[in-house]
């Protein structure tokens, strides 16, 4: 009996030697737990314990999530393999329920598959709804929606929710620009409102459900997350159902999103199946996306010049020195503000908006860096460890928006140091339109208004906490009181 428990030992020691040191070595990480595999690790930020644990077990890190085999990849040279080296054998995205129940099956941009259908759309999408001309077309509709928000703000004696105040300009701004009008918050649903769904979406969409990685369990809905899916998808769909209506009965064409859609798919002019469903994915996609990625970053970059009262003052130097106390910042000026994109580039460096960007999944097996990646394992990117890393940056916690003068790492994935857009064929084909929101309204409301924090608070007392989701928001809300400072 001993020769038998001998030969059994031998043939696992063989095994686990060649997992470690053979030609199909996988990539190295914690000890799992049966069938559970690693989700005991991961906390209420999963960004920041995934950070921890890569820098003991390196920046190309496996896990197993259930039944479902995941990588971590959390350094610039690493993320530059899956982003650049190898793109084409990690464009596509994984399926699951969220993207499924809430993206019509998944035939919107950001979780459809790698193919022709998704390469098609993208297509479409760059040209017809995101180019510079069609950003150009809506510069006097945002100019008119920031001077009103600034006219509210200058009229306000009293502290202001800040986060209120930029989601309602950006929300109007988005519904304007996609849906040809703008949309208060009980016209899509009586119960929680407009902002409040796709806050929730947004939500849905990042949470680890557990239907994802243990298909077996996925019918008992354990988490209710399958009947949360269900009513916000009837909800989208029926008042994205009524603005298409709309939109054909209108006696005039705005030339927004819609009109813009429904031309195309009037025309049969795409050269692929174009439908209502395809349309409606595509308005969910890009309202989801554009509702809250701009503000928050606003709101974390406003965060970061309160704290850091030099930084404000500076900033409104170079705004006065460009722009002047006689008027508003124009579109016009952001290319000139050279201090303003330091103070974005190191927001976005140590707050992304999407800390583990979209999940990626391999289309083939494939080797990175002398590890073997198995196909369909899930590859999440962790841009927030690649923001903090000390290897790369100087005092990364820091916040330094002078480590950016005279460098000529910028934000639009050729530098993998700093990815917030990520990169390569699953780049946001949003980002020339969401980096420009961001530095508008930074550099409006710094331009036209004093800030001061309420109830004497000092700025090391803002409390800088993240509440995790696709898009990683601040757990608190932030308060100021503006006090108005130009001469017009």
């Amino acid at each position: 009996m001993a020769w038998i428990w001998a030969v059994l030992s031998a043939i696992l020691l063989v095994y686990l030697l060649q997992q470690l040191l053979g030609p199909n070595r996988l990539p190295p990480g914690p000890i799992g737990l049966p069938i559970l595999g690693h989700f005991h690790l991961l906390g209420k930020n999963p960004h920041v314990d995934l950070c921890r644990l890569a820098r003991k077990h390196g920046p190309i890190m496996g896990l197993r999530l259930g039944f479902v085999r995941a990588v971590v990849v959390s350094s610039p040279a690493a993320a530059e393999l899956v982003l650049k080296t190898h793109d084409l054998v990690f464009a596509s995205r994984p399926r699951s329920d969220a993207s499924c129940r809430m993206s019509y099956d998944q035939r919107n941009l950001a979780f459809a598959p790698y193919g022709p259908y998704w390469r098609n759309m993208r297509k479409l999408c760059t040209l017809q709804l995101l180019s510079a001309s069609k950003m150009k077309q809506f510069e006097p509709m945002r100019k008119a929606e920031l001077g009103l928000l600034v006219a509210s703000l200058k009229q306000s004696r009293d502290t202001v929710d800040l986060r209120a105040r930029i989601s309602a300009v950006n929300g109007d701004m988005n519904c304007l620009m996609i849906l040809g009008r703008k949309y208060s918050d009980r016209d899509l649903d009586e119960q929680d409102g407009f902002k409040a769904l796709f806050s929730e979406a947004l939500d849905i969409t990042a949470q680890f459900n557990l239907a994802d990685y243990f298909p077996y369990i996925g019918g008992l809905d354990l988490h209710g997350l399958n009947r949360r899916m269900k009513r916000l998808s009837n909800v989208f769909d029926g008042f994205l159902e009524k603005i298409m209506e709309d939109h054909l009965h209108k006696k005039q064409q705005s030339h927004d999103f819609v009109d813009t859609m429904m031309a195309i798919m009037d025309s049969g002019e795409a050269g692929f199946e174009f439908d209502r469903t395809h349309i409606k994915a595509v308005l969910l996609d890009l309202l989801i996306a554009g509702m809250d990625t701009s503000a928050t970053a606003t709101e974390w970059t406003m965060s970061e010049l309160l704290r850091h009262p030099t930084v404000m003052k500076k900033l409104q130097e170079e705004l006065e020195s460009m722009v002047g106390l006689e008027s508003m910042v124009e579109e016009s000026h952001l290319d000139k503000l050279e201090y303003l994109e330091c103070v974005v580039k190191e927001v976005m460096r140590l707050h992304p908006v999407a800390p583990l960007l979209i999940p990626h999944e391999s289309m083939e097996d494939c080797e990175l860096q002398g590890f073997h990646i198995p196909k369909k394992s899930r590859v999440m990117v962790n841009v927030w460890a690649i923001g903090r890393d000390p290897d790369v940056w100087a005092n990364p916690d820091s916040f330094t928006p002078e480590r950016f003068v005279g460098s000529d790492i910028d934000m639009r994935g050729r530098h993998f140091e700093l990815i917030p857009f990520s990169s390569g064929r699953r780049g946001c084909p949003g980002m020339q339109l969401g980096s420009a929101l961001v530095k508008l309204l930074v550099a409006q409301l710094v331009h036209c208004f004093h800030w001061e924090l309420p109830n004497g608070m000092k700025p090391h007392d803002i409390d800088m906490s993240e509440h995790f989701g696709l898009v990683t928001a601040r757990a608190k809300r932030l308060m100021a009181v503006p006090t108005y400072r130009l001469h017009i």
